[in-house]
């Protein structure tokens, strides 16, 4: 499926290795617009690797975490082969949850990590790093998400569209903030 998506027109697969710490938006674009823009400048900021798949505005293309797969691109494979953990940077939007930020993938330590990098910088919003909080679908656990992958796995961080500038009540700090945020993870993770 992810081998169908890069070869449609207007598809960029972008990869940029160096630390690592890995940040990926592989639903990027203008699929879940806002997240490949946190990942890229967190990645940026901190020294962190980066991959991401952009999606051009005429496309909104999802496939599920589970089916983007390093078998289906050899960018990918590289990016995840060069890594030890990986923040998957997703947007989603859902009733009763418009101000909070999920933490969920496999590696429990680093969500709780990245959680307390955010929480100071993101005042009125919840950052929710336990599991059984965090909606089943939205959780990032499957052995196949791609942010399980590397040896030391990683977590699935879930942008509400408010955060994403993606809404009136979008505030340009509140981007600012989840970026901050993600580069102070990523550079004080201990490698």
């Amino acid at each position: 499926m992810l081998a169908d998506l890069l070869s449609h027109p207007g598809v960029e697969e972008v990869v940029a290795l160096r630390s690592s710490f890995g940040i990926m938006a592989f639903h990027g674009g203008n699929l879940e617009r806002g997240t490949d823009l946190v990942a890229q400048q967190a990645a940026e900021a901190s020294g962190a690797s980066y991959y991401a798949v952009l999606q051009p505005p005429d496309l909104r293309w999802h496939i599920p975490s589970s089916a983007v797969s390093p078998d289906d691109s050899a960018r990918l494979a590289e990016f995840l082969a060069h890594v030890e953990v990986v923040v998957a940077v997703h947007g989603y939007g859902r009733e009763g949850l418009w101000s909070t930020l999920l933490a969920g993938g496999a590696n429990r330590h680093l969500a709780t990590h990245l959680a307390g990098a955010l929480r100071p910088l993101l005042p009125g919003f919840l950052v929710e790093d336990d599991l059984t909080r965090i909606p089943r679908d939205l959780r990032g656990v499957h052995p196949r998400n791609p942010v399980n992958l590397p040896p030391g796995g990683g977590v699935q961080l879930e942008l509400p569209p408010r955060v994403r500038g993606q809404t009136p009540l979008s505030q340009a700090w509140h981007l600012e903030a989840v970026i901050d945020g993600l580069a102070t993870a990523a550079r004080t993770w201990p490698r």
